[in-house]
């Protein structure tokens, strides 16, 4: 692969949103930082939000450009769903921590999350492709919004969190379930 393969503008973008889920983290959880004194935490909600949308529609952008210009790469299959996974795990523990989501249901996407990425690379040891589906990808998204409306406080963020947890269990079953039907084939 050569360098201009490898930093393609898809995988600029994942490498952008890599970046910024550490930042966000450090405004949700890191308020008395020195760095961070004299702006009130409302504003630092403000910011972290604005760092997740933008992040999110990284996200997107990222997989549009990738498929439409055949820039699909492997570098490309790493880093979009790490950074995928580390903006979400940064903004479900940030969340969980100043107490304004369920730990249980951040252990139960979290413990979803690190059993299906096990699966994949069991998979890709046996030689089987396992494809994001699109169940996996409206998990994804309403885990954004329900970040979202946590971060911002906005009411019905609990109930979108919860729908999330059910599609994200829904998904990793079928997964499993495609899995399964591959190795048996």
């Amino acid at each position: 692969m050569s360098k201009s393969q490898m930093f393609n503008i898809p995988n600029i973008l994942a490498f952008i949103r890599l970046m910024m889920a550490p930042v966000m983290f450090f405004l949700l959880v890191d308020r008395d930082s020195t760095l961070l004194q004299g702006i009130h935490y409302s504003w630092l909600d403000y910011f972290a939000a604005f760092i997740f949308v933008l992040a999110s529609a990284t996200d997107f952008f990222d997989g549009y450009i990738a498929r439409t210009f055949d820039q699909i790469t492997m570098l490309g299959k790493i880093l979009d769903p790490l950074a995928d996974k580390m903006l979400t795990l940064a903004g479900f523990l940030g969340l969980m921590m100043l107490d304004r989501a369920s730990s249980w249901a951040i252990f139960l996407i979290l413990t979803r999350e690190l059993f299906i990425t096990g699966l994949r690379v069991s998979a890709v040891d046996q030689g089987i492709d396992i494809a994001a589906s699109w169940m996996g990808k409206v998990k994804t998204v309403v885990q954004m919004i329900a970040i979202g409306f946590l971060l911002m406080e906005w009411p019905g963020g609990e109930i979108l969190l919860w729908i999330a947890v059910a599609l994200t269990l829904y998904s990793g079953y079928e997964y499993v379930r495609d899995f399964l039907k591959k190795v048996e084939a």
